[in-house]
C-alpha cells in the first residue's frame, strides 16, 4: 500500500485510483487565554481516556486477538492525544469509578463495542478534521470487530443511502465526485477478480460488488440533485500489482475497498452536514469491515487497520 495523498486529486485516466484521504487544512491553535478559547470540556477527552485503557487491558493479555487490540488502540490513544493537547481544552470531570482495563478478551470485545459506538454518535457534531479522525477511530474499531469471532464481530454499518435534506456546496461536490470514482474503481476490481477468485468467493464478490453499485447510485444521485453531471467509469483501470492468482486479486480487492475508506472519509473532512456524515460514516465503516475480511484471507499483516483512510 502506498501513502495517501496530504491534497485531493482526482483519479487519473490511466492508472489504478487510488483515493487518499483528504487531509483537514491545519486550524490554528487557539491560545488558551486569548478571546475566543473554549473553555467547555473536550469531548474527545473521554475517547482518549477509554483508548489509553483498553490498549493498557491488551498490553497485559496475550493472544493475536489482544495484540491486535493493544496495538490498534494504542494508536487510536496517541492520534487523539495529539489533537487534545492541541486545543488544551479544559479535560471533563470523570463521573464514577475510574476505568478498568479488561482482564479478558471478553472484556476487550465490550469495550471495542463502547468504543465504536461513542465514536459514532460523536463524528455529526464535531468540526471537520475532528469528525474525521473520531470516524477513523469508530471504523478501526469495527475492523477490528471483525477481525476475529473473539471480539464479537460487531455489527454491519448502516445503508448508506442519500441524505435527506443534504446540501453539497463546492467542497461537497468535489468530495461526493472523488467517492464516486472510488466507487466506480471498486466496481471494476470486484470484476476483475472473478475470474481469479475460487467458487467458494462468488458470493463475497457478489454482495461486495453489489454493495459498490448501491453506493454509486447515491453518489450519482447526490450530485445530480446539486445539478451536476455524474462522471462516467474509466474503460478499465492499472492495477498497483499483476493479478495472477487468488491472493493477489484478494490483495487487489482489499486495495481497492482501502482507497474506498479514504473517499468516504473525504467526504466527512469536507462537509459540516450531519447527514451526509452519517451516510459517508456507514460507507467508510463498510469498507473498513470489508477490506479487513478480505486482508484475512490473503494472509495480511495487521489484519485490521488502526485508521481506515487516514494517511499511512
Amino acid at each position: 500500500m502506498t501513502g495517501r495523498p496530504t491534497e485531493p486529486t482526482l483519479p487519473s485516466r490511466r492508472t489504478f485510483l487510488r483515493v487518499g484521504a483528504l487531509a483537514a487544512l491545519a486550524v490554528p491553535l487557539a491560545a488558551a487565554c486569548g478571546p475566543g478559547y473554549d473553555e467547555s470540556p473536550d469531548p474527545l477527552a473521554p475517547l482518549l481516556r477509554a483508548a489509553d485503557t483498553d490498549a493498557a487491558g491488551a498490553k497485559a493479555l496475550t493472544g493475536a486477538e489482544a495484540e491486535a487490540v493493544a496495538a490498534t488502540r494504542a494508536a487510536h490513544a496517541a492520534a487523539l492525544k495529539t489533537e487534545v493537547d492541541r486545543l488544551n481544552r479544559p479535560k471533563p470531570a470523570q463521573s464514577g469509578p475510574a476505568e478498568t482495563p479488561a482482564s479478558s478478551v471478553d472484556g476487550l470485545k465490550e469495550q471495542l463495542a463502547l468504543a465504536r459506538k461513542q465514536a459514532e454518535q460523536l463524528v455529526p457534531s464535531l468540526p471537520r478534521y475532528r469528525a474525521g479522525l473520531v470516524a477513523s477511530i469508530a471504523a478501526g474499531c469495527a475492523a477490528l470487530q471483525q477481525s476475529s469471532d473473539k471480539l464479537g464481530r460487531g455489527d454491519d454499518a448502516g445503508a448508506v443511502e442519500v441524505p435527506a435534506g443534504a446540501q453539497l456546496n463546492q467542497e461537497g461536490t468535489e468530495a461526493v465526485q472523488q467517492a464516486l470514482a472510488a466507487e466506480h474503481a471498486a466496481i471494476w476490481v470486484y470484476g476483475l477478480v472473478s475470474a481469479y477468485l475460487p467458487a467458494a468467493f462468488t458470493s463475497a464478490v457478489a454482495r461486495g460488488a453489489g454493495e459498490h453499485v448501491k453506493r454509486r447510485d447515491v453518489c450519482e444521485r447526490m450530485l445530480s440533485a446539486a445539478g451536476q453531471t455524474p462522471p462516467g467509469p474509466e474503460a478499465a483501470y492499472v492495477p498497483p500489482k499483476p493479478v495472477t492468482e487468488a491472493n493477489s486479486a484478494m490483495e487487489l480487492v482489499a486495495t481497492a475497498e482501502s482507497d474506498v475508506t479514504a473517499a468516504w472519509l473525504g467526504v466527512i473532512d469536507r462537509t459540516d452536514d450531519a447527514a451526509l456524515r452519517g451516510t459517508a460514516l456507514n460507507a467508510l465503516i463498510g469498507s473498513a469491515r470489508r477490506g479487513t475480511a478480505w486482508r484475512a484471507e490473503f494472509g495480511a499483516k495487521p489484519v485490521a487497520i488502526a485508521m481506515p483512510g487516514q494517511s499511512a
